[in-house]
Formats: C-alpha cells, structure tokens, sequence
C-alpha cells in the first residue's frame, strides 16, 4: 500500500491561516476518494519563525494505498498554499515491505 509523505516551512504569522487552509483541503480530498486517511503532523523543537509541517496521506483500503493518479491530484490542490508557506512542497512516497 503506497503512502505520501509531504513536508515544508511554514512562517509562524502564516501558520493559523495554512492550518485552516490544509484542513480544508484533507478534508475536500477525504470526501473525493473513499477511505482515504490524512494527516497533518507539525515539527517539534523549531524555531519560533517557522515550523515544518508533514501532511500524511494513505488508503489502507484500497489495494495501491495512494495512486499516482490520486498524488496527482494531491498535488494539483496544494498548489493554493504556495502563497502560505516557504519554498517547495517536498514528496516522498512509501510503502511497507
């Protein structure tokens, strides 16, 4: 099953509105595609002026996980919160042994 894993920088003044932001977008994603499970996890220990953040993205139902087709998707959506965060979004997919 092929899972996304997403990460970037987030301004600390920028953080309320990209929260609202990214949860708007899960949960539009959440209702497009059956089982799909999201996640938004934020770093702990950084500095005050920014935070990484990681959004998870998985289908533990459905047997690909998360399809290029979906990442696609995934992908063409986050590109409203380029004005809300710092530099690239960066994606890596996984999958267990």
């Amino acid at each position: 099953m092929r899972e996304l894993f997403v990460y970037y920088r987030v301004a600390a003044d920028q953080a309320l509105l990209a929260r609202a932001e990214v949860e708007r977008l899960q949960a539009e994603l959440r209702d497009r595609h059956a089982g799909l499970q999201t996640r938004l996890l934020h770093g702990l220990g950084h500095a005050e002026a920014a935070q990484t953040w990681m959004e998870i993205y998985s289908r533990p139902l459905h047997r690909n996980g998360v399809t290029r087709a979906l990442q696609m998707e995934i992908e063409a959506a986050a590109d409203r919160l380029v004005p809300l965060i710092m530099g690239p979004r960066h994606l890596e997919a996984f999958r267990p042994f």
